[in-house]
């Protein structure tokens, strides 16, 4: 692998959603004032589903910003207009923001026609040609492949077509078996894929929660992870426990074995990504 080299440190990332209430919003600006004391490259902040929670996504990305922080947007195209692209992109640039997460994203409720962008392919061109380089864009990869995907090759050759029309570095979607990764990675590379892949990794908290998510976006929970996490039935202490562990040995293979950096998917909680982060000597 030559994601990076050994002596290069790796960088740390977390990722928020929009809260839907005054209390949830508070609870995360609590939790990003604490990830803020680990020094992370940037905060990305989701759209929601389906893209429904746009305006509660600004509010977030603008507090960010004003705290201090870089922040990096995600930008769903899906059902989304050039004019309504170019007015949120407008609105960045204007604070200042200079990263993006660049994604298809799902067809909002009751949504018909795909608007004027198909793939994230295509909003990664319009951003170019509209832009140039003011914006650093990240993509979305998938080491254990879409759920819509046609095939692994097929989606390696999606992932590596917007590597190519100018994406700066990749996100991946979380997993739990380190070789999916590893197997992922060394296939770009043999695609010609050169920009950073970045593992996305979800602390394990809550195993009904962990499982919906998994089946909805196509990531594996390997089956003795499953079968331990289930026999802790309404032990939540010694759940999270387990998980804690499970999720430090993942990061300290994947570092260990050239991954750029650990991109924390939160759920607007700082204790679990910080202490995942400080087991790794970080």
């Amino acid at each position: 692998m030559t994601q990076h080299t050994a002596s290069r440190t790796p960088q740390l990332s977390f990722e928020f959603f929009p809260a839907a209430t005054d209390a949830g919003m508070q609870k995360l600006l609590d939790a990003h004032q604490a990830l803020r004391t680990l020094d992370p490259a940037y905060f990305s902040v989701t759209f929601g589903a389906g893209g429904s929670t746009q305006a509660r996504t600004t509010e977030i990305v603008t507090a960010l910003t004003q705290a201090g922080s870089q922040v990096a947007p995600h930008l769903t195209c899906v059902g989304a207009t050039r004019e309504s692209i170019r007015s949120l992109l407008d609105s960045y640039r204007d604070q200042g923001i200079r990263r993006l997460v660049a994604l298809r994203g799902d067809l909002p409720s009751g949504m018909v026609g795909l608007g004027d962008f198909r793939y994230a392919i295509d909003l990664i061109r319009f951003i170019r040609d509209a832009y140039g380089d003011w914006f650093s864009l990240e993509v979305a990869a998938y080491p254990e492949m879409h759920p819509q995907a046609e095939s692994p090759d097929a989606d390696l050759a999606r992932f590596a077509e917007k590597a190519a029309a100018g994406a700066h570095s990749a996100i991946t979607q979380y997993f739990y078996n380190p070789n999916a990764y590893f197997d992922f990675v060394e296939r770009a590379e043999r695609a010609s894929v050169t920009i950073p892949i970045v593992p996305g990794i979800m602390p394990i908290l809550n195993y009904t929660q962990l499982a919906r998510f998994s089946d909805a976006c196509g990531a594996e929970i390997p089956r003795w992870i499953r079968l331990r996490l289930a026999s802790f039935h309404d032990d939540v202490g010694s759940l999270r426990a387990f998980g804690h562990d499970v999720v430090v040995d993942l990061c300290q293979q994947l570092l260990d074995g050239g991954a750029p950096g650990i991109h924390f998917y939160t759920m607007n909680q700082a204790g679990p990504s910080t202490a995942i982060w400080q087991a790794l000597g970080r």
